[in-house]
């Protein structure tokens, strides 16, 4: 199989309105690990993330993948801060990138019942996905986007509003799949977090690029002051 990664975008922009949201940004996405997209609120997060997966409509610049885009759209998934919910069960909510692909019913559901088992969903099978608490759809919304084995998974605070022990089985289960090969990209507001879990930090200010470094070295020594107000808990505007 083709790698997606390493990947590279290059002067991407996006503008709405007459006004430049993010950009422009040059960035590289290596082959492998967890980068933590941090900064702000306002700085324009959710929108590289959006433009990075082409959910945005690029007002100049690129993002260069290891394969032709069409195939690079499927080897990604996307979790969103607020899980898109369908209407049905659980089960078939998971199954149902798998259908889309032309997995039988049975099969679908199948792989489903075992990734809603990997993610601590296993009881909760044939319940009405509207119902699940918070942290459980955000379970589910991760089993679903990972059961197609996506080779890079972006994911806005998926953990933005949840308890302490709904964010740390969350936090499990990205580990898990980063160690299963899975690359992660991912935007939090949360510090602590962000030190668990990043190998990678790109701190976005004002919708550029303000700082990338390994997490190390940017939680020891921010090479802007606009980062390390940031990680103090100042108010960055």
């Amino acid at each position: 199989m083709s790698a997606i990664l390493p990947a590279r975008a290059e002067g991407l922009t996006v503008r709405r309105r007459g006004r430049t949201l993010v950009g422009p940004v040059d960035l590289d996405i290596s082959a492998e690990g967890l980068t933590i997209l941090m900064g702000p609120n306002g700085a324009g997060k959710t929108t590289l993330l959006r433009a990075l997966h082409g959910l945005e409509r690029l007002a100049a610049g690129r993002v260069l993948w290891g394969m032709p885009l069409r195939a690079a759209r499927a080897a990604q998934a996307f979790v969103f801060q607020t899980p898109v919910l369908l209407r049905r069960s659980v089960i078939d909510n998971i199954a149902y990138p798998l259908r889309l692909q032309g997995v039988g019913r049975a099969e679908a559901r199948a792989r489903a019942a075992e990734w809603a088992g990997r993610v601590g969903l296993a009881q909760a099978l044939e319940r009405p996905a509207e119902v699940l608490s918070g942290g459980e759809r955000q379970k589910m919304a991760l089993a679903r986007a990972l059961i197609r084995s996506p080779q890079i998974l972006f994911l806005d605070e998926p953990t933005a509003n949840l308890d302490g022990r709904s964010m740390r089985e969350i936090e499990a289960i990205l580990r898990e799949a980063r160690a299963a090969g899975t690359r992660i990209f991912m935007a939090t507001h949360n510090i602590g977090q962000a030190r668990r879990l990043a190998s990678e930090v790109v701190f976005l200010y004002r919708g550029r690029v303000h700082e990338a470094a390994t997490a190390e070295a940017f939680f020891d020594a921010p090479a802007t002051p606009e980062a390390a107000a940031f990680i103090r808990g100042d108010i960055v505007e």
